[in-house]
């Protein structure tokens, strides 16, 4: 763990970015579902007001994980930080990187102000689970059924 470097994402990153949520898709059993373009990725992270940040882990020059988030807002809670992704590329799986990349998010959250930090695990997906109860005591809600509607012009 000693040669492995978390830091903020920067543009260049971003060919580098999508190639890990390829992974996650394919994992996921959705690699059909990845549909954003390079330019729509990096327009909308580094833009004038970007929709999102990220912190990426490196090993020798090469990304092997990120943590991709924004920023919600509850309005039970007010402003939260959302993980919308935790990537690790499977051969550096077991090293704890996931875990520096959460711990640097929740220093960001702190930083922000943020009263908390929500995600999603599908329930399958038992190695995250046992992660996120270990390492961190997270909660998991069984009550809520997640929703989504796509918007195209072909509606």
């Amino acid at each position: 763990m000693e040669n492995i470097i978390i830091r903020k994402a920067v543009k260049e990153d971003c060919p580098g970015l999508l190639e890990l949520v390829k992974e996650l898709a394919l994992y996921e059993k959705a690699p059909d579902e990845v549909t954003v373009t390079l330019e729509h990725f990096e327009e909308s992270g580094f833009c004038e007001s970007p929709v999102w940040w990220a912190f990426v882990a490196e090993e020798n020059n090469s990304i092997i994980g990120f943590a991709l988030y924004y920023i919600r807002y509850s309005t039970w809670k007010g402003q939260r930080m959302y993980l919308e992704d935790l990537v690790v590329t499977e051969k550096a799986r077991g090293k704890g990187v996931g875990k520096l990349l959460l711990d640097a998010l929740i220093v960001e959250a702190k930083e922000k102000k943020l009263n908390g930090i929500s995600w999603q695990v599908l329930d399958w997906n038992e190695p995250a689970i046992n992660f996120y109860k270990k390492y961190y005591n997270a909660k998991m809600d069984g009550e809520w059924i997640n929703c989504s509607i796509d918007v195209t012009d072909n509606q």
